[in-house]
């Protein structure tokens, strides 16, 4: 193979990953719609059952590609064992809080935190990998406690949805960042499902012992609609895993802001939240510290690397 046949290949397979990453950011935008449509579920029964069937699509997956062998070969690796119970926590955190916002009327509350992420990715690199900043990104972070600041005295409400989302994505992500390649997408959200299904199980006998379980009371339409939670939650998570491992990290860097755009969309614009001018000059700073944050990134990524003496 010549190396300009090479490097076409891989240019298309980097073309091929960020079309896969923006379908994944894409679908995780449009996410708050399809939970809409799952009214009257109350979020406790929703996340439930999310975890009950994504562990049971994910064994689907497991059966049709052939893949448990790497389960077990993660099972057999206690070190691994431990980082995906961790990552199952933080990620029910994540899922509980996401629908709480988006079934109470807070999916621009949520947005917010997904814009807020870049932000506290950085910032955990920081406080937990002993990472250096360079000034912009101390500036873009600096603008951002700002913007919480503003929010909190200007709009009257600490954005606790919006900061738990950022945090416990952020910290999943770190969790992901351990755990490497060692863990495949599909085996990792299979262990993360089945670790929180004690959880998932409490959760439906405390929703049936007091309001009630929806799950086939609301119509054929809701059932079918309430059954795909397994297949919604693992097909997003399935392009981004195939998208980020072709994709350049720039180009990931840059479509992870699709998801909270659309979010933010649907809260303002289809459903009407509230948009006071304390939120928006909140969420201007956000969007200030994310250029800072870009931009700086975009500027280094472009550097040449420079070979040091042998």
């Amino acid at each position: 193979m010549t190396p300009r046949s090479s490097a076409t290949r891989d240019d298309g397979e980097q073309v091929r990953g960020g079309v896969l990453a923006f379908i994944a950011y894409f679908l995780w935008g449009f996410m708050p719609l399809y939970f809409l449509t799952l009214v009257p579920t109350g979020p406790w029964e929703v996340v439930a059952w999310r975890i009950i069937l994504s562990l049971a699509f994910c064994a689907i997956l497991l059966t049709v590609t052939r893949t448990w062998a790497k389960l077990w070969a993660i099972l057999r690796t206690p070190r691994l064992v431990v980082w995906t119970i961790v990552a199952g926590l933080l990620i029910y955190v994540n899922w509980q809080v996401f629908l709480i916002s988006t079934l109470t009327g807070h999916v621009i509350e949520g947005s917010l935190g997904y814009f807020i992420n870049p932000i506290v990715t950085v910032l955990l690199g920081v406080l937990v990998l002993g990472e250096r900043l360079r000034i912009a990104q101390w500036v873009a972070i600096g603008i951002s406690v700002l913007a919480v600041v503003v929010i909190v005295v200007g709009y009257g409400a600490f954005p606790w949805i919006a900061l738990t989302l950022a945090a416990s994505f952020g910290a999943y992500g770190l969790v992901k960042k351990q755990i490497g390649p060692s863990v495949d997408a599909i085996s990792g959200l299979t262990l993360e499902s089945l670790w929180l299904l004690p959880v998932a199980l409490v959760q439906l006998v405390v929703v049936a012992t007091t309001t009630g379980l929806t799950m086939g009371q609301a119509g054929a339409g809701h059932t079918l609609l309430l059954l795909l939670a397994g297949a919604v939650t693992a097909t997003p998570l399935l392009f981004f895993a195939a998208g980020a491992r072709r994709a350049p990290l720039t180009v990931i860097g840059l479509l992870q802001f699709v998801a909270p755009i659309l979010q933010f969309i649907t809260g303002a614009w289809i459903m009407g939240e509230p948009m006071p001018l304390e939120r928006w000059i909140g969420f201007g700073l956000v969007w200030l510290a994310l250029v800072v944050l870009m931009a700086d990134s975009l500027r280094h990524a472009r550097r040449p690397v420079v070979a040091e003496p042998s």
